[in-house]
């Protein structure tokens, strides 16, 4: 059991012979380290946590009570091959925050950087979380999706399997997504889109400039009767320098679930695809 000098480790926890522990990590009390799991230096693991291999975690860590990360992933074909998950470094995961391991060996879950777990949240097998992402308490992400960095997801808030969200962009509470949410973006209540995360935007250092042409695009894309082939087209031609725009374009081309489209006579929701 490879156990760095300066690392300091509860006597009633329970660490793997196959484990590694960075230096200067802390395992609490009833810490369960399982199989080949590898700690990079200054991780906390507090008490009743359980870590199971294969697993490696980043530096500066820290995992509240009653996480379980690494665990097999709740899928009916899963066959019991080796699989993993990887986490970057100075994540937080507060109690009872569930993770899942990958259900074949062509994926893996994957966590970011500086990302921010609330109790209860989970990530499920296969998906691939960003940098500096919050998941408020009891935030479900399913199998195999995607959020890129700084997404916001609201506590109870959903998202689908194999869905997409973009960078900056916002699930509010008690809400679900079936599709995929573009960049700078708010969705809210079952498929709903409902505006621009400019507040976010703003915290990200975004100029005022990129903000007020992402509330052009928005306007052009959600409350107008055009297409979107059309209206990616025409912002395109009007708007195709401004670097934040062509993201919310690339974005929304390369989406195979499609986007939930603002229903412009009734404030509802449609799905539509770029294509």
């Amino acid at each position: 059991m490879p156990v760095a000098t300066s690392a300091r480790v509860h006597p009633t926890a329970i660490i793997s012979p196959q484990a590694y522990i960075g230096e200067d990590c802390e395992i609490g009390p009833f810490a369960v380290i399982e199989g080949r799991v590898t700690l990079g230096a200054h991780c906390v693991i507090r008490h009743h946590v359980t870590l199971i291999g294969p697993m490696e975690m980043g530096e500066g860590n820290t995992v509240f009570g009653g996480a379980i990360l690494g665990e097999l992933p709740q899928h009916l074909k899963f066959n019991g091959e080796e699989t993993r998950v990887v986490i970057g470094d100075h994540n937080v995961f507060r109690e009872n925050v569930t993770v899942h391991r990958g259900t074949t060996g062509r994926y893996e879950t994957r966590i970011g950087n500086n990302n921010f777990l609330m109790a209860g949240s989970h990530i499920a097998h296969d998906a691939i979380v960003g940098n500096h992402c919050i998941l408020a308490n009891n935030a479900l992400v399913a199998g195999h999706c995607i959020l890129e960095d700084y997404v916001y997801m609201s506590g109870n808030s959903a998202l689908h399997q194999f869905c997409r969200m973009g960078r900056l962009s916002l699930l509010s509470g008690c809400s679900a997504s079936t599709k995929d949410v573009p960049p700078f973006t708010i969705q809210q209540h079952i498929n709903h889109v409902c505006g621009v995360n400019v507040v976010g935007m703003r915290r990200a250092g975004i100029p005022a400039a990129g903000i007020d042409a992402i509330r052009r695009a928005y306007q052009l894309i959600h409350r107008t009767e055009k297409t979107l082939p059309s209206a990616l087209m025409q912002l395109e031609a009007d708007l195709g320098d401004v670097d934040v725009v062509v993201e919310m374009i690339s974005f929304i081309r390369e989406s195979s679930r499609g986007i939930n489209i603002a229903d412009t006579h009734h404030g509802l929701s449609g799905n539509r695809h770029a294509a």
